[in-house]
């Protein structure tokens, strides 16, 4: 039998994240994930003064906690609203002659761009809370074809998996906060 180990990664201090359930069904468990990853991100910017979170801290890379969370609130609108639910409505801080805006345009509010994030996060699980299952499909609107609700699910754990491991580069650079 292993021994169960005694030291364990550091825990993020300013996250208040509720855990993702250890069993549930499938759709407990991916909203849940999902949920977490959401929380984690809002952790990794806490605490910071709006220019910090502007702040290039990686170079040359160009990413920001700022045009992160710009960029997730345009994710979450494509994925569920527009390619799931179907709705008509314009895309966020993007447009083909401007397809970094998201990242690249930081002159917005900072708290504006949490509160756009945040309503589309709930607009998100308003969605998925409503689909009558996760094989319910939209219209993936590069193809034409079907995607399900567990393909998205999916694909935002794995969205917000990515960009969670950026802002953990981005902010031990800031101010030295690390933890999971």
């Amino acid at each position: 039998m292993t021994d169960t180990p005694q030291h364990y990664a550091p825990r993020w201090n300013a996250s208040e994240r509720p855990e993702p359930p250890d069993a549930g069904g499938e759709r407990e468990i991916l909203t849940g994930v999902l949920d977490w990853h959401r929380a984690t991100f809002e952790g990794k910017c806490a605490g910071l003064p709006p220019e910090r979170l502007s702040e290039r801290a990686v170079p040359p890379s160009g990413l920001s906690l700022h045009g992160m969370v710009r960029h997730l609130a345009g994710v979450e609108r494509w994925w569920f609203r527009i390619q799931f639910s179907g709705e008509d409505v314009p895309l966020l801080y993007y447009s083909d002659d401007e397809p970094g805006q998201d990242f690249d345009d930081l002159d917005g509010d900072v708290e504006e761009a949490f509160a756009v994030w945040r309503a589309e996060c709930e607009r998100s699980r308003r969605i998925t809370d409503d689909a009558p299952d996760l094989e319910a499909t939209g219209i993936r609107r590069s193809t034409g074809a079907p995607i399900s609700l567990r393909r998205i699910l999916v694909n935002m754990i794995a969205e917000y998996a990515r960009h969670n491991g950026h802002a953990d580069l981005l902010r031990e650079r800031i101010d030295g906060a690390t933890g999971m």
